[in-house]
């Protein structure tokens, strides 16, 4: 099924089931008033939904147009946002425009930060750009909703955790990064409010794309209305999603509601930096990505970041070119 929140002048919006078509809703704020709500109580509350989400298919129950710029993120604010960075050839690329090595323990232990998730941005609101000099940056993202999970979860049972999925645009502020990781203290200024998609779907409305761990279909990512990145998200992802979940429950348990992020989706091709869509490649789900491909092919970066104006969408389509959570769509505006 699908679900989304509608923005209803509450801090935490509104449940509705959306047909898969994307086309309508109907209220399913009877049931349960919020998604939180309905994840905390899963085990009852998601056989109702399920029912209703098949009962909007057959035309059975009254039902809206369905309008994605009405949309809040699923999850308007969330209890745990936790973002990984399962695509180890971003680490690499980065690390590598700088002269770093990697560490060979970034193989096998994955990377992952805390984010910010008392405030997050509609699919269709702004971003926010207080200074050019800060570096606003798009990240094109899959991330997970989980239910309860245990501390010291095993892969099974983080597997069976993951509730729902949905699309991220994961701010971030490249300009103020380097001083807040000099302090050896993590990302905080540097990461502003992240944007989800307008729906968030259970695993089952992707089929075969859906191995349990990845969702094997590429991620659009559109600026200023032109191709940007192409990346697949069932290709190269070094941690699924069970072993990000397993990382972010080692010491600790994580409540019904938390996110879970991948990381920038990232590609390699023939084993070396990926391409630009244009010149036949998979593009980037971020602009740091072609910058740091720039930096290590000609010694500086050429591509800025986004300045007021510029326009960012984010969506992912299944085999048959269908949008399955909607789109994320955002201006940057000036502050």
């Amino acid at each position: 099924m699908k679900l989304a929140t509608l923005k209803n002048g509450t801090r935490d919006g509104k449940l509705v089931i959306v047909s898969r078509d994307l086309t309508r809703c109907t209220d399913a704020s009877f049931l349960v008033p919020t998604l939180q709500a309905a994840l905390d109580d899963w085990a009852r509350i998601a056989p109702h939904l399920a029912s209703l989400a098949e009962s909007l298919e057959i035309g059975a129950v009254p039902s809206t147009r369905f309008h994605e710029h009405d949309a809040h993120s699923p999850l308007p604010r969330a209890y745990q946002w936790a973002d990984g960075s399962a695509y180890v050839n971003h680490v690499e690329l980065v690390r590598k425009a700088r002269g770093a090595e990697m560490p060979e323990s970034f193989w096998t232990d994955p990377l992952m930060y805390q984010g910010g998730s008392d405030s997050f941005l509609g699919p269709r609101d702004p971003i926010p750009l207080v200074d050019e000099t800060w570096g606003v940056d798009l990240e094109g993202e899959v991330a997970v909703i989980v239910g309860d999970v245990p501390l010291g979860a095993t892969v099974d049972a983080a597997r069976g955790a993951i509730r729902l999925i949905v699309l991220v645009n994961d701010v971030s502020l490249r300009g103020l990064t380097p001083n807040e990781l000099a302090k050896g203290f993590g990302f905080f200024q540097s990461k502003p409010s992240s944007a989800f998609s307008p729906v968030t779907v259970t695993p089952d409305e992707l089929g075969d794309a859906w191995d349990g761990g990845k969702v094997h279909l590429p991620l659009s990512v559109d600026l200023n209305g032109k191709p940007f990145g192409r990346a697949n998200a069932g290709v190269d992802m070094t941690f699924d999603f069970p072993r990000l979940i397993v990382h972010a429950a080692k010491t600790r348990p994580l409540c019904a509601g938390s996110i879970i992020g991948s990381g920038t989706v990232s590609n390699k091709l023939d084993g070396g930096p990926g391409k630009p869509v244009a010149e036949g490649g998979a593009g980037y789900s971020c602009i740091a990505e072609i910058r740091m491909i720039e930096q290590i092919a000609s010694g500086e970066p050429r591509t800025p970041f986004l300045k007021a104006g510029d326009t960012v969408r984010i969506e992912m389509k299944d085999k048959a070119g269908h949008s399955i959570f909607g789109a994320i769509e955002q201006a940057v505006e000036k502050v």
